[in-house]
């Protein structure tokens, strides 16, 4: 995806986590989220929002600590949240294409990254927010989708701080159902190590969870039950409960 799709979706699923919030209200439990309430989830999202915008508006070149949630709550929460969002979106449109700030996943750019990495950040709270009316959770488009898994498995999970693990070395495989894509996850001790391919070129692996692109997406994310594997469905469960972003 380019950097202008990535930050249309950020616009649009900035608004919907907006709209979905105000109606749940912001007491409302976040199923996706058990800690949570809705107003929990807003302010997180608010404060990464504006971490992102500092980057790329002030050119900060080295890691900067999430600011602290704002106290308040109800609408003058939504109405900062939705202030946020807005700043985070025009600074993205407007920012020079060479703007240099720290990022911490390979990507062509450091806007590129951001593009990229708040559209998921927000795509993903969104659908926590829509868990909280109690109602089906909107799903990306497959593009979108596919575009997070790479971010996930190649980006997140390539870093030493991913927990998914195993003591002998075992092979994962991921198969979006509505494209050709596919994604071979080797797990041991170290990092996994994951590869895209086409659905053609897939080897032989240990275990597979295939499901259309949107639903692996939200899934892998951990917001809804992966589908069924086949294999060793012990990996499938390795990964729920080892994969989760701290």
């Amino acid at each position: 995806m380019e950097t202008a799709e990535h930050i249309s979706a950020l616009d649009k699923e900035g608004r919907l986590l907006a709209a979905a919030a105000r109606k749940a209200g912001t007491d409302a439990e976040v199923p996706t989220c058990p800690k949570w309430r809705v107003r929990d989830l807003v302010r997180h999202t608010g404060v990464v929002h504006r971490w992102a915008t500092a980057f790329v508006a002030e050119g900060h070149a080295s890691p900067r600590p999430l600011g602290s949630d704002p106290e308040l709550d109800g609408d003058a929460l939504l109405t900062w949240f939705e202030d946020g969002h807005r700043r985070l979106v025009d600074t993205l449109r407007t920012a020079p294409a060479d703007v240099d700030c720290w990022n911490f996943l390979p990507a062509p750019s450091p806007l590129a990254f951001w593009a990229r990495r708040q559209a998921h950040e927000t795509a993903v709270h969104r659908a926590d927010a829509q868990s909280a009316l109690g109602g089906e959770l909107g799903e990306p488009a497959v593009d979108f989708a596919v575009d997070g898994i790479d971010e996930l498995l190649l980006g997140f999970h390539a870093r030493d701080r991913s927990r998914v693990r195993t003591e002998t070395p075992r092979v994962l495989r991921v198969r979006a159902t509505d494209t050709d894509a596919v994604w071979t996850v080797r797990l041991s001790s170290e990092p996994p190590v994951a590869e895209r391919a086409e659905a053609s070129k897939a080897g032989d692996v240990d275990c597979e969870i295939a499901g259309p692109a949107p639903r692996l997406y939200l899934s892998l994310w951990n917001r809804l039950p992966l589908p069924a594997a086949t294999g060793d469905p012990s990996l499938a469960e390795l990964w729920r409960e080892t994969s989760g972003i701290g």
